[in-house]
C-alpha cells in the first residue's frame, strides 16, 4: 500500500505544478513547437520514470534496435496495463503520439499533457469519428510524428494471449505508407491490475519486432497485414512467457 500512496501523492503533485508548466509549454510553442514538442516529452517521460521507479518495476527489454530513429513509425503494442503507456512512452526515441479512448478527455491536465504531445482520441462508438481520427493519426505521421497504439481495442483482462485485432489501427499506416513497429509487452498487469489496489515490484518484458515497410506491400498483404502482426506478436508473447 506504501508504494501506492507514494505514486498517488506524486502524481497529485505533478500535476498540480501542470498548472503552471502547461502554460509555460504553451508560451514557449507561440515562438518554437518544435521546442516546446520536446519540452513536453522530456517532462512527461521524466515523471512516467519517477513513477517506475517508486513502483520498483524492473524490464528485460530486448530489440529496440529494431526501431528506426530517422523516420516516424506506427507502433503495434498489445495491452494489460496503464503501465503500458507509462512504460514505453519515456522508451520512444522521437516525438511520438499515442492513440487514447475519448473517455480520457475528462481528465483536465492529464488531457493537455496528452495533447501537447500529439495524442489522438479515438470514439469506438462512432464509425465516422473514429475515422477522423485514424486520418488525424497518419497526418501526424506525415508531419513527423511517430504514433502508437493498441489494435486490441482495449485493456486485456482475460486468460488469452492477446485479443483479436481491429483491422482499422492499420489504415493509420496504410494511410501514411510508415513502418510499423510491433511491440510485445508481457507481465505488466503484474504491477496493479493482477492485484488491486497494491502496487508491487515487478519484472516485465517488452520485445521490439523488426519494423514492416508497408510501403511496398500490394493491396493483399495490406489486408493481410493485421493476422499477419498478430500472428507475430502472440508466438513472441508465448515465447516471453515460456
Amino acid at each position: 500500500m506504501i508504494r501506492l500512496i507514494i505514486v498517488l501523492i506524486f502524481v497529485l503533485i505533478f500535476l498540480l505544478l501542470s498548472f503552471i508548466i502547461q502554460p509555460i509549454m504553451l508560451f514557449i510553442g507561440l515562438f518554437s513547437r518544435h521546442a516546446r514538442d520536446v519540452a513536453s516529452l522530456a517532462i512527461v517521460n521524466w515523471a512516467f520514470r519517477v513513477v517506475l521507479f517508486f513502483c520498483g518495476t524492473k524490464a528485460e527489454v530486448t530489440g529496440e534496435e529494431n526501431v528506426p530513429k530517422d523516420e516516424p513509425v506506427l507502433y503495434i503494442l498489445n495491452h494489460r496495463s496503464f503501465f503500458d503507456i507509462i512504460f514505453t512512452y519515456p522508451r520512444v526515441p522521437r516525438l511520438t503520439g499515442y492513440i487514447a479512448k475519448k473517455e480520457m478527455l475528462k481528465f483536465l491536465t492529464l488531457t493537455w499533457w496528452m495533447k501537447l504531445l500529439h495524442c489522438e482520441f479515438l470514439d469506438r462508438k462512432d464509425l465516422r469519428k473514429g475515422m477522423k481520427t485514424i486520418n488525424d493519426a497518419a497526418d501526424q505521421i506525415k508531419n513527423g510524428v511517430s504514433m502508437a497504439i493498441f489494435p486490441e481495442g482495449t485493456r486485456n483482462k482475460g486468460e488469452e494471449a492477446l485479443l483479436p485485432f481491429h483491422a482499422g489501427s492499420f489504415k493509420i499506416a496504410e494511410k501514411s505508407d510508415c513502418k510499423i513497429v510491433p511491440v510485445v509487452l508481457y507481465n505488466t498487469s503484474a504491477i496493479f491490475e493482477d492485484h488491486l489496489p497494491f502496487l508491487k515490484k515487478a519484472r516485465i518484458k517488452v520485445e521490439y519486432l523488426p519494423a514492416i515497410d508497408v510501403a511496398p506491400l500490394d493491396r493483399d498483404e495490406r489486408k493481410a497485414l493485421p493476422d499477419k502482426v498478430h500472428d507475430m506478436m502472440l508466438e513472441c508473447y508465448k515465447r516471453l512467457s515460456a
